[in-house]
């Protein structure tokens, strides 16, 4: 397992998180269908990940309406964890009740959630707290003071973002360094070999920023372990069977998984474990966040940090992968020729 900074900071984290999203159960709705596992499951997964070296768990306040939150809380204690041995990343946003003001990345809903979210972990402070989507109500600065707020307090020591545009980011440092307030240090963002968006605008904000990237869903909601094809319906019991989500270039991704699974056979792997070495491979990836039902998928994500693809492997799938050019990023390439400095050839 390795170890990563949190962005800028002296934090280190590891490669592989584990998430919580499967934690808790729920009756209808989206979170029925992530996984509805109670305490005795959750305290098994968590003490396997810690087992392996993974020291960072991710969770929300929304997930399974406030249950994955409180099994963290509880499988930790249980598990006598120390607390100075685990990062503990959750995050605010979501509707969490009838009210109006029970959602969104306003000043009070932060602060409402914060108190709710340590009680629910049995802890004093968050390790990164993340905004989790796009409040369009909310100014910028708002919800940055709020955090800065809780910063200074010490009820959280670093605060992130998750599923915003590169802009919105950019401004948000802006106001940051500006105001002298906590600046984002994390984004956590989707990302796998069969969806590559990020790289257009995101992936070039993170390197110049300094960003830890956290993604989620890099086996693109289950599509890339390699039990879907073209020709495969979704089996029943997967998330994808009731759950179609994040949306992807479905003849990309069975070329992708085409490739993979020839990769993963040289190797003796399977598919999954192939997609997510692809991602850990990825200068600007921080950590992978990686969700299990059962300790089978568990073991079997857990080892994709033991795999290391060749060259020409990543250079097989970066090609079969490939997003379509775009504008400006096609102009940007052409522009650049001139600006590239090439080898000074004497005489």
């Amino acid at each position: 397992m390795k170890y990563h900074q949190l962005g800028r900071t002296g934090l280190f984290v590891s490669e592989l998180c584990l998430g919580a999203m499967t934690f808790g159960t729920s009756e209808g709705g989206i979170w029925s269908a992530m996984g509805q596992l109670g305490l005795s499951d959750v305290e098994a997964i968590i003490a396997r990940a810690l087992a392996a070296g993974v020291n960072f768990i991710d969770t929300a306040d929304v997930y399974s309406h406030g249950a994955s939150e409180k099994l963290v809380g509880e499988a930790l204690k249980n598990l006598g964890v120390k607390r100075k041995d685990i990062v503990i990343a959750t995050k605010v946003f979501g509707e969490m009740g009838q009210g109006p003001n029970d959602r969104g990345a306003s000043r009070g809903h932060i602060l409402d959630s914060v108190s709710a979210s340590l009680e629910r972990l049995q802890t004093d402070h968050i390790d990164l707290y993340q905004i989790h989507g796009t409040d369009t109500v909310t100014p910028i600065e708002e919800t940055l003071r709020a955090l800065d707020d809780l910063t200074r307090q010490g009820l959280v020591r670093y605060i992130g973002v998750s599923n915003w545009a590169a802009w919105r980011i950019a401004k948000a440092i802006g106001i940051s360094e500006l105001k002298n307030l906590a600046r984002f240090e994390t984004l956590q963002a989707y990302y796998s070999v069969a969806g590559r968006d990020l790289e257009r605008e995101l992936a070039p904000l993170l390197t110049e920023e300094k960003l830890g990237l956290m993604v989620w869903s890099p086996l693109a909601g289950g599509l890339l372990s390699g039990k879907f094809g073209p020709d495969t319906a979704s089996p029943e019991g997967t998330r994808r069977a009731s759950f179609d989500f994040p949306p992807v270039d479905r003849p990309r991704a069975w070329a992708c998984i085409d490739a993979m699974r020839q990769i993963g056979e040289a190797h003796g792997v399977s598919v999954a474990r192939v997609a997510l070495a692809w991602v850990l491979a990825k200068p600007f990836v921080m950590s992978i966040i990686i969700g299990a039902k059962t300790i089978a998928q568990l073991e079997d994500n857990l080892a994709a940090t033991e795999l290391k693809l060749t060259e020409t492997e990543i250079a097989r799938l970066d090609e079969v992968s490939a997003l379509p050019r775009e504008y400006p990023g096609w102009m940007l390439e052409r522009q650049a020729d001139g600006r590239i400095p090439k080898p000074f050839k004497p005489g």
